[in-house]
């Protein structure tokens, strides 16, 4: 049994892998066109956003129909990846009244982020025993719906709170939930 489960995590640390290199070629390809134009939002401004996409996310699933083409369930999870590492950074960096870092400086940033929340689905993929492959992908999109809501409010009460954990872990959860919502698309079993 004990091989049964390190062979699965292996395969979910390589899929979680693929998904953050075509998430991080789509952040590098909108560098390009944009340079680092979000160093001007906000944290509150990106938990809005990252609101929007999971709205849709769930719009999407309920109503199985888009209305704006372009943009399906993968592609909104792809998104929520993205602003919530956008989000870490403007946590780490606050935010800047013009682009104020490059491209290979948002790409670093970018990167480093990309495996704190790697290492943080380790930790607790091996906790929980991989229960997130029997998950429905709904089920990822509420949890980042509640996930964003706790954010809301930890934002509201100016990060003092009693017992819970800070916006970077939310956020970080909600890149996780994001992640295991596109390996379940991008790898059906």
């Amino acid at each position: 049994m004990r091989a049964f489960y390190k062979s699965a995590m292996e395969d979910t640390n390589k899929q979680f892998e693929k998904v953050i290199s075509s998430c991080r070629e789509l952040f590098a390809k909108k560098l390009h066109d944009y340079k680092a134009a979000w160093r001007i939002m906000r944290p509150i401004s990106l938990t809005d956003q990252i609101f929007i996409k999971a709205k849709r996310i769930r719009t999407l699933e309920q109503t199985h129909t888009a209305m704006v083409d372009g943009e399906d369930i993968r592609s909104c999870f792809a998104a929520i990846i993205n602003y919530g590492i956008i989000a870490l950074i403007q946590l780490e960096l606050g935010y800047s009244d013009g682009v104020d870092i490059n491209e290979e400086q948002a790409l670093a940033h970018y990167d480093r982020y990309a495996k704190k929340a790697m290492d943080l689905m380790k930790a607790k993929n091996h906790d929980y025993g991989e229960a997130w492959r029997d998950m429905r992908i709904s089920s990822y999109t509420d949890l980042i719906l509640m996930k964003i809501n706790r954010t809301k409010q930890i934002e509201d009460l100016a990060g003092q709170t009693l017992v819970s954990e800070g916006i970077d872990a939310n956020y970080m959860d909600m890149i996780n939930y994001s992640v295991f919502g596109i390996i379940k698309i991008d790898f059906p079993e």
